[in-house]
């Protein structure tokens, strides 16, 4: 499989060339040159697979002969370690509990497949690899736990100061060894800046091995469709067919892998993405017209996206065909009231507890039901577990939460940060010594 620039569709350069040059000189993303249709048979048969089987079916039909398939298969079986369950609220609403992984988020799935692939293409290489990551909350946390500790690595990851959870940060800035955190004075879309500008810094691509770990890196997106066709198992084997996912969306890297899978065969009925003030795809949706503006801190944090970059992908999966693209997603915004609002339904109508961005999906799927009902069972992703945030989530429901123990012990840790202001020369000097 080859896979191309959003920019340039010419451009072809294999799966280990775009996992580690992340983003191409062009300043588009590498997509792969054809979107491989998995067998009709093991869709229909797919609930009599489990989770591993169904993501090494998905990662092969992208990798091919890249890795042989002892190799992928232990990849999977180690990056694929912890369960993503549906657990139905009623009889035609579930939720997608994505948050069962070391950094309880829905990240943990893209960065620790993505860490064991560069691990595997890097072992016969002596050269420092220097990934860099900006977080708006839960991809810092995701990234650290999926890198630390793998030999030839050192990973940078910008953070916008007071702008993650007290969770969310401990994850990102207590872990030392090859992890390094960067509390940046801005937003995340100044993080994000940063980071692009120094992949499209030619003196340090000379001077440092760089990659991402971003949503932008391709082997983040391919992980992210296992457990969507893991999510349609479940509900097939409870005898569901038709299937509507609402996701919380920021950067829409998540709802991209949902495309993707659905572009690969999977049986969707709708996608609904739900986003919070930061509205710029529900506004285009409606108006036809992509207007990005500076992000607004919310009570969901890692959706506060301004320009999302993954919505170039989406564009490209439906060649800018904005009619077919409508007809299969539906976008709705929510401020941090309405986000209120859901998570005191949730915990009232269903005893549920959840972070604000699970919150926004569940109000998106209660919306969307509204305005279209019909029969089939509408699922919405719970992408990080409640604890992360205890500033969002009334102080008495709080309570009732059960802290994982890795958390209580990240508490006890030292934080390890240093300050930076958004000022990229000061960002090139800091890699660079």
């Amino acid at each position: 499989m080859k896979f191309y620039s959003t920019n340039n569709k010419n451009l072809r350069i294999n799966f280990e060339e775009a996992v580690f040059n992340s983003l191409p000189q062009d300043k588009g993303l590498y997509m792969p040159e054809y979107v491989p249709k998995l067998d009709p048979f093991f869709i229909k048969n797919i609930q009599n697979y489990s989770f591993q089987e169904i993501a090494f079916t998905i990662a092969k039909s992208f990798l091919q002969d890249d890795i042989p398939e002892q190799d992928l298969k232990k990849i999977i079986n180690e990056s694929v370690n912890f369960d993503a369950p549906v657990k139905f609220l009623s009889a035609d609403t579930a939720v997608l509990e994505l948050f069962h992984g070391p950094s309880y988020a829905f990240k943990d799935f893209g960065a620790r497949f993505m860490s064991r692939i560069m691990g595997y293409f890097s072992k016969e290489n002596d050269a420092l690899l220097d990934v860099l990551v900006a977080t708006s909350g839960d991809t810092g946390g995701a990234v650290a736990l999926g890198f630390l500790g793998i030999a030839g690595t050192r990973v940078t990851i910008l953070y916008p100061k007071g702008k993650v959870s007290k969770v969310q940060e401990e994850q990102l800035t207590t872990n030392g060894q090859n992890i390094r955190a960067l509390e940046v004075e801005g937003t995340f879309d100044d993080c994000q800046a940063l980071v692009k500008q120094a992949f499209n810094d030619p003196e340090l691509q000379q001077k440092l091995r760089l990659t991402s770990a971003n949503s932008i890196n391709i082997a983040r997106l391919i992980p992210q469709t296992f457990y969507y066709f893991w999510a349609y198992a479940q509900a097939k084997s409870q005898g569901i067919h038709e299937v509507v996912f609402t996701v919380p969306s920021g950067n829409f890297g998540n709802i991209g892998a949902g495309l993707l899978a659905y572009k690969m065969g999977l049986p969707v009925k709708h996608f609904v993405a739900g986003t919070n003030v930061n509205d710029t795809v529900p506004r285009f949706l409606t108006s036809g017209n992509y207007e990005p503006k500076s992000s607004t801190q919310t009570l969901s944090n890692a959706m506060d996206v301004g320009d999302p970059s993954n919505w170039v992908r989406i564009l490209d999966l439906f060649d800018k065909n904005l009619d077919e693209l409508k007809s299969i997603v539906t976008a709705y915004s929510y401020s941090d009231e309405q986000t209120k609002q859901a998570m005191d339904e949730l915990y009232e109508k269903f005893n549920y507890i959840a972070c604000p961005h699970t919150a926004i999906a569940y109000v998106a799927s209660q919306d969307y039901k509204k305005d279209f009902p019909g029969e089939y069972a509408s699922i919405f992703l719970s992408t990080a577990h409640a604890c992360k945030f205890p500033d969002a989530i009334d102080e008495a429901v709080f309570s009732k939460i059960e802290l994982p123990a890795d958390a209580k012990n990240d508490q006890k840790k030292e934080k390890l940060a240093t300050n930076l202001e958004v000022d990229y020369a000061s960002f090139k000097s800091y890699l660079l010594s």
